[in-house]
Formats: structure tokens, sequence, C-alpha cells
């Protein structure tokens, strides 16, 4: 079972978006290009393409790759009404086997959100290596999440989901999470994306509790096939929410960071 199958509904509805800053910060890279071609890899349900959009010219092509059918599948139901004349394509693949078909080619930039933990990271980057222009740049973008946010509420939570499913953060139906293992950056130095740069973007983001339950079932680490009685745990976690709410919201001080590595100047 795939780590987010099933979810998508959830994971659409409840998952934070892409923060204007950073949309404008990805649209200045495609300036000056008249036909781009943008790969968002592990796509999900579109949001990245969504938010970015409206600041793409009428002639750009979007690439959603991602290996969870249902994911790609809402993502192809949303972006329709928002396309006009750009046009959107569906690649229900893992990262690195990403194989486009045209001949000739080539992407502009390369999104990745929320997702390169999960990837096999050195054959996504060598593949984003074959598939793009030599002045392309490839953003790594992230938030942490609620298990990693460190606040009352939020410390609270983890505790008590902790209580049911163990110690150990879960990756979906798969064991444990064990983190990355080293750092994007040291990634990025090993790839041809080699020139690095970061970009943090503070944030304030306001929960509800219920918003909060609808975002752990999206959660590999809270889905909802993982606990024995769900149920149950739903009616603890939005008690201990709404004891921790003030005026029924919940605050997320976040800082959403954008790593955009190109290659080398030498390079291009």
């Amino acid at each position: 079972m795939a780590l987010f199958d099933s979810v998508a509904d959830d994971y659409d509805r409840y998952r934070p978006g892409v923060p204007d800053d950073v949309v404008q910060l990805l649209a200045g890279i495609l300036a000056g290009v008249i036909e781009p071609t943008v790969v968002d890899l592990g796509a999900g349900t579109g949001q990245v393409a969504l938010a970015l959009l409206p600041a793409l010219p009428p002639s750009a092509r979007l690439d959603l790759v991602d290996q969870d059918k249902g994911m790609l599948s809402a993502a192809m139901e949303a972006l329709p009404p928002h396309l006009g004349e750009r046009t959107a394509v569906p690649h229900a693949v893992r990262a690195e086997e990403f194989a486009p078909t045209p001949p000739d080619y080539l992407a502009d930039l390369v999104t990745c959100c929320r997702a390169f933990h999960w990837m096999d990271r050195p054959a996504v980057l060598a593949m984003a290596d074959r598939v793009t222009t030599r002045t392309a740049a490839f953003a790594l973008m992230g938030d942490g999440s609620l298990w990693t946010h460190q606040a009352d509420w939020t410390a609270a939570l983890k505790e008590l989901i902790q209580t049911h499913l163990g110690e150990g953060r879960r990756a979906g139906t798969t064991g444990a999470y064990s983190g990355p293992g080293r750092r994007y950056e040291d990634d990025l130095a090993d790839s041809a994306f080699r020139d690095v740069t970061e970009q943090r973007f503070p944030l304030t983001r306001t929960w509800t509790p219920a918003g909060v339950i609808g975002y752990l079932r999206s959660t590999s680490f809270a889905r909802p096939d993982l606990f024995t009685d769900h149920a149950r745990f739903e009616e603890q976690a939005l008690e201990l929410l709404e004891a921790h709410a003030q005026d029924g919201l919940l605050n997320e001080e976040s800082v959403f960071t954008v790593l955009l590595a190109r290659r080398p100047k030498a390079a291009r």
C-alpha cells in the first residue's frame, strides 16, 4: 500500500497550500521563458500546480508526477477550470522513473514540495539532470509538519498519537519513519544542481480543531488505518485541541523554506 492511498480527499482539503511569496519566487525563475515547462514531483492533489498556474503564460506545460493514482486523479479533476490554454500532463510513476516522451523535451523548472524525503534522492536528481535545460532550477520546498512543530498544542497532540501508535513516528503501514539520513544540501552538492541558495518565508497559520483532525487523516504518521480504534483517537484529539484553542483557533508559527538549486554557471 502506498503511503497516502485513500486519503486524497483529506489531503486536498486540509493540507496547507503554497505561500504567495513562494509562488512569486518560482514565477520569477521562469520570467522571459515564452513556453515554460514545469515538472512537479510528488504532485499529490496538485497544490503546487494550482498555485503556480495564474503566474504562468498561456503556453506553459505542467507535468505532474506522483505514483499515487488517486492523488493524480484528484489533481486532474481540479486543474481543468484553471488551465486556460496551458497543458497539464499526469504521470503515475515514481519521481525517478519520470521519462517524458517528446524527443525534444526539456523542462525549465522542477519543483518538489514536502515529498523529497520519500524519494530515491540521488536517482531523482540524476533524472532531473537528464530532462532539464542547462539553466533550469530545481526547487525543494517544505515547512515541516505538525509532528515536528514546537508548540504546546502540537506537543500534546504528538503525545496522544504516541499513546495509540507507539513512541516512534509512523511511516504509513511500512513501519517507522527514520528521516532522510542526510541534509538535502548534501544531496544537491553531489548532483548537477550544486549551486544552491536558501529562501525562508516566515508565516502564521490558523487552524481549527476540526481542520487539524482532517489534516492528520492525510498524514503518514496518523492516517486512519494505523489505529486500532481511530474513532476513539479522533474523539480524544478533538477534545485536546478544543482545550488548547483560543477562541476556537490554534496558531502555528512556521517557516516555509525553498532550496533553489541550479547547475554551476560553468556547467550551463
